[in-house]
């Protein structure tokens, strides 16, 4: 099928990193999406090709601080906070359902509010599934996909997955306060952001900040309602590949390849519905931003500069 032309898109000849970095200016804005007031992160020219940034679990658009200085001169990039995550401001459990389905319609909302109607989707953890269900639901705005540990397969899931996998078989009091161990300090810091990663590499912001939010009064029980929800994104996955086999996206996958949950054939498995999905892994773990930005930002410049048209 045809593709629609994406306008605007960088050159090849882009000017260096440093130059994107020494001339960054974020905005921080807000936009009204039903009951939820949707935080988001923004630079770059107006006028440039979009890349949309979706986050994951336990983080923000926060997770972005590192990268959009890295782009923001040949791209327009937009990095929302999720319902339930960062600054973005959302009813209280009882008056918002917090499900996978729930946050791609507040995101597809956004990406109405804002306008976008082609654009770049950078997915990693949380943000895959929610921006899978999004492009599924509408193909012809999805320019291209860079997934991040944003995994969409059941082989990229380790065995680290127990006690969340018995929460969704079955869920009473017992297997849910089981899961609240998944959202301690400790874990946030050692399991999530330093496994697999040279410590003297990690910056401590990231994680200091996901625990100060997961601090927050009704975090921690909107946290576990994903977490069971997050069985519907398996029950998902035959219909995310069935929208890889039949659109074909341009689709980059660069990956810590000492991710404790997300495990490389995560990351190979795309090539089964996408062949020339191309594939990078990174010396690093599930945040790869936190330690790699650079690298992240070569790889998606050399990637959208041969794939995206003018």
């Amino acid at each position: 099928m045809s593709t629609p032309a994406f306008t605007g898109a960088a050159e090849s000849g882009a000017s260096p990193i440093i130059n994107a970095a020494q001339q960054y200016k974020a905005r921080y804005l807000t936009r009204q999406v039903g009951d939820v007031e949707v935080f988001y992160r923004e630079a770059g020219p107006k006028d440039a090709p979009v890349i949309l940034l979706l986050h994951g679990f336990p983080t923000s658009s926060h997770m972005f601080r590192q990268l959009m200085p890295l782009l923001s001169q040949d791209y327009r990039l937009i990095a929302p906070d999720l319902p339930g995550f960062g600054q973005t401001k959302s009813p209280p459990r009882g008056q918002f359902n917090y499900t996978f389905d729930n946050l791609a319609k507040v995101t597809e909302g956004f990406i109405d509010a804002l306008g976008l109607t082609r654009f770049v989707m950078y997915i990693f953890d949380y943000g895959a599934p929610t921006g899978l269900r999004v492009a599924a639901a509408h193909p012809e705005k999805i320019a291209a996909i860079i997934t991040q540990n944003g995994n969409a397969y059941v082989e990229g899931l380790s065995d680290q997955w127990g006690d969340w996998q018995t929460y969704w078989r079955e869920p009473p009091p017992a297997h849910r306060e089981k899961c609240r161990s998944s959202l301690s300090p400790d874990t946030i810091k050692h399991w999530q952001y330093l496994t697999g990663t040279d410590p003297t590499l990690m910056p401590p912001d990231g994680y200091t900040l996901d625990i100060a939010y997961m601090a927050r009064p009704g975090a921690e029980d909107i946290q576990l309602d994903l977490i069971l929800d997050y069985r519907t994104n398996l029950e998902r996955y035959p219909a995310f590949h069935d929208y890889f086999r039949k659109h074909q996206p341009p689709l980059l996958a660069v990956w810590g390849k000492h991710d404790p949950a997300f495990i490389p054939a995560g990351a190979e498995a795309y090539r089964k519905d996408i062949p020339d999905a191309e594939v990078h892994f990174l010396d690093t773990g599930h945040f790869v931003l936190e330690t790699h930005s650079p690298e992240v930002a070569s790889y998606m410049r050399e990637f959208l500069a041969r794939k995206l048209k003018r």
